[in-house]
């Protein structure tokens, strides 16, 4: 009763379905090679995944120093370069053979002699655990024993971890090195760029090494010669009396400091002499007003007491008598003042004489001294004389001397910053992130290749698969007759990732299967269009049919019970016969209690009517194989007549044959109007399809169409609910 209900609205539902897809339509895109691969995408999608994950924790981490050269700079302080160096800057041809050099064995052999750079290749080796366990597992030489011994050896070890190229298109050579541990890294790559501009300037400053070492040399010889001659000179001088003073010879310079000491003592004397005429020509006159006298603070002092006195003198002289003695003393005083007054005037005169006696006496000294000087000078400047050639020879030495030690200089200079067209842009750097593997582009990469190799695989599958995929491949070879699919049927819809991770569920059991199939538009659609060709009910219409395929479990029983139901459905009497004896399932897809069946209809031990048996569909009669079908010989499609004639009154009868292989099939169709031929898609080929039909045909049988059982469909779930994505 349930059922009839289900099919109450089927032809309005049949009109509503969308326009069925052209027989021959391509239905071979790569969304839907790879939806029904996904099983495969997925095992390779995981076990590359699964690989690259192993890879990023098993590969030992990579650390890459980094340092750079530049190639046809010109020289420091160098503003004409010729035109050849101008069209060497940028050459290629000059920057293949910088890197050639730089990659040469004769320059890292210069960098691994450096001081400590080969025990940090060691080191490098020592890390490369993997590598080194593999050769000692196959009996090989360890190789850190063989490059500890064989520096070729050693070379082959280190060229692979050094990277050396051009930065882009510039001039810019980057040298590197990977290894496990990042100060090693950035040592050797150190070491190859400190060895290469050694070896740059080496060979450009062979020849300024050479220049230099030529002058050094004559530098040497002129420094002897200028010694000898200077030894000479100061030993012929020292016999001659010819050394020198501050600003000239000793002699010179006597005579210049006596003839200065004469100037001043002939102007002391004409002083000494003008004073004592002074005092000599104010004798008579009286001296004590004398300005030669009065010079003297002495005489001026005693002039101005004198003075006092007698002023107190008149005073007192006034106001007593010449008796007194007060006036007495004060005569007195004035007396002991003029005498001591007269002895001091005296005095001066007596030492002005005295000094113009000393200074004339001080002039014919130095008189007598000058004229003595003037002879040592004149001797001195002829002996000098006689020493100038040899003076000018050692001063030309001395210049020859003062140019080649400059120019050596320059040279040694110029030898130690000459850099060549090659010169530092910066030393490498202590790597703080790890070179390889990087995790985010590792893993981008390593899903990259999981997606396309999994793609691939699943596509190159689904290419070689020839088993049916659609009813197009059997309607292009098949003729005219019916070609249709029937979905895979599915349980429930998954709600994860909109589809994408909807799993592959088994088989529905046959009797659940009959349930979505009620339901299922598409299957409908599908079952409308073979009950359309059947024309049940019509005088020219096809009463029996026979299901049957070319292999076990293509799905022949649920299209004949599926079949059945449509047709009971439509409103039509419809009896299904079991006559598949290798695999009955009527009972249990129908619910259906044990009891006699078609055997014992044909062995005449059961009434056909006793035998039929009512389903839950209110116009569909079943006919089961039977309790006694293991006794029963194995054909029974030499008997299946009378049974047939028995069943006039329905308007349908389907009858579930084996598969198309065996006798039974072939002598049952013999008894149909028409056959239905259902192959299972993934499983059956459409050779195997098309040579059951064949057979079917050579059999006497009638086809009546061919139905595709099971076929997948070809998007997704996301984009059967959005189609709008698929458009």
């Amino acid at each position: 009763m349930g059922a009839d209900m289900a099919y109450d609205n089927l032809d309005a539902a049949i009109a509503d379905l969308p326009p069925k897809r052209a027989a021959g339509a391509p239905e071979r895109s790569l969304l839907a090679a790879l939806w029904r691969r996904r099983a495969i995408f997925a095992a390779v999608f995981v076990a590359i995944v699964g690989v690259v994950v192993a890879a990023l924790v098993v590969l030992p981490v990579q650390y890459m120093a980094t340092g750079s050269l530049i190639v046809a700079e010109q020289e420091p302080g160098d503003n004409n370069s010729s035109a050849v160096w101008a069209q060497k800057v940028g050459d290629p041809a000059d920057m293949e053979s910088q890197l050639l050099i730089i990659g040469s064995s004769r320059v890292m052999k210069a960098a691994l002699a450096a001081p400590g750079i080969f025990e940090y290749a060691m080191q490098d080796c020592s890390a490369s655990k993997g590598v080194v366990a593999l050769s000692e597992i196959f009996g090989r030489r360890s190789i850190c024993e063989k490059i500890e011994s064989d520096h070729d050896s050693l070379i082959e070890f280190v060229r692979p971890r050094y990277s050396i190229g051009n930065v882009g298109r510039s001039r810019v050579i980057g040298v590197s090195y990977q290894s496990t541990r990042p100060d090693i890294a950035k040592k050797m790559a150190d070491a190859l760029i400190s060895a290469f501009l050694d070896d740059q300037r080496e060979t450009l400053s062979s020849g300024r090494r050479n220049a230099a070492a030529w002058l050094w040399a004559e530098v040497r010889r002129l420094e002897s010669e200028l010694r000898d001659d200077d030894a000479k000179i100061q030993e012929y001088k020292r016999k001659k009396g010819l050394a020198r003073g501050t600003n000239a010879l000793i002699d010179s310079e006597r005579l210049t400091s006596v003839t200065q000491q004469l100037s001043a003592a002939e102007a002391t004397r004409a002083e000494a002499a003008a004073r004592l005429k002074e005092i000599t020509a104010n004798k008579g006159k009286g001296l004590a007003d004398s300005p030669a006298v009065l010079v003297s603070r002495s005489v001026l002092d005693l002039k101005q007491q004198l003075t006092l006195v007698e002023v107190r003198l008149a005073s007192s002289r006034s106001t007593l008598g010449d008796r007194h003695p007060a006036l007495q003393e004060l005569e007195r005083e004035r007396d002991m003042v003029q005498r001591r007054l007269a002895a001091e005037i005296a005095g001066v005169a007596a030492g002005a004489k005295r000094n113009y006696e000393a200074a004339n006496s001080l002039v014919a000294s130095l008189k007598a001294k000058v004229e003595a000087a003037k002879a040592d000078v004149g001797d001195a400047m002829i002996d000098q004389g006689s020493i100038e050639t040899l003076v000018h020879g050692v001063d030309l030495k001395r210049r020859q001397y003062s140019e080649l030690y400059k120019r050596a200089s320059e040279l040694d200079a110029d030898r130690r910053v000459l850099n060549g067209s090659t010169r530092l842009v910066g030393m490498a750097e202590l790597p703080n992130q790890p070179f390889f593997p990087k995790r985010l582009p590792f893993l981008a990469a390593g899903l990259t290749l999981a997606t396309l190799l999994g793609a691939t695989a699943a596509i190159l599958r689904d290419r070689f698969d020839k088993s049916l995929r659609s009813s197009a491949e059997l309607a292009a070879s098949g003729g005219e007759e019916l070609c249709v699919e029937l979905p895979r049927l599915r349980g429930g819809a998954s709600r994860k990732a909109f589809g994408l991770l909807e799993p592959r569920k088994p088989n529905l059991p046959l009797q659940i299967a009959l349930q979505y199939a009620e339901r299922d538009d598409v299957l409908q659609r599908a079952l409308f269009e073979i009950y359309s060709r059947a024309r049940l009910g019509d005088a020219q219409g096809f009463r029996v049919i026979a299901v049957t395929s070319p292999l076990r479990g293509d799905g022949k029983t649920f299209l004949t019970l599926a079949f059945a139901h449509f047709a009971a459905a439509m409103g039509h009497r419809a009896l299904v016969v079991e006559c598949d004896l290798a695999d009955p399932a009527f009972e249990n897809a129908l619910g259906l209690e044990p009891g006699p069946g078609l055997l014992e209809a044909l062995d005449a031990t059961a009434a056909l009517r006793d035998c039929m048996t009512r389903t839950a569909s209110r116009k569909l009669d079943a006919l089961p194989v039977g309790a006694a079908r293991k006794a029963t010989p194995p054909q029974i499609g030499k008997r299946i007549g009378t049974v047939l004639k028995a069943t006039r009154d329905y308007d349908l009868v389907l009858l579930d044959c084996p598969s198309a292989e065996t006798l039974d099939a072939r002598l049952l169709v013999r008894h149909a109007d028409a056959i239905l031929l259902c192959a299972r898609a993934g499983q059956c080929t459409a050779e195997e399809a098309l040579a059951a039909t064949e057979g079917l045909r050579a059999s006497g049988g009638r086809l009546l169409g061919l139905a595709v059982n099971m076929v997948e469909r070809d998007e997704p779930a996301f984009l059967r609910r959005f189609p709008h994505i698929a458009a």
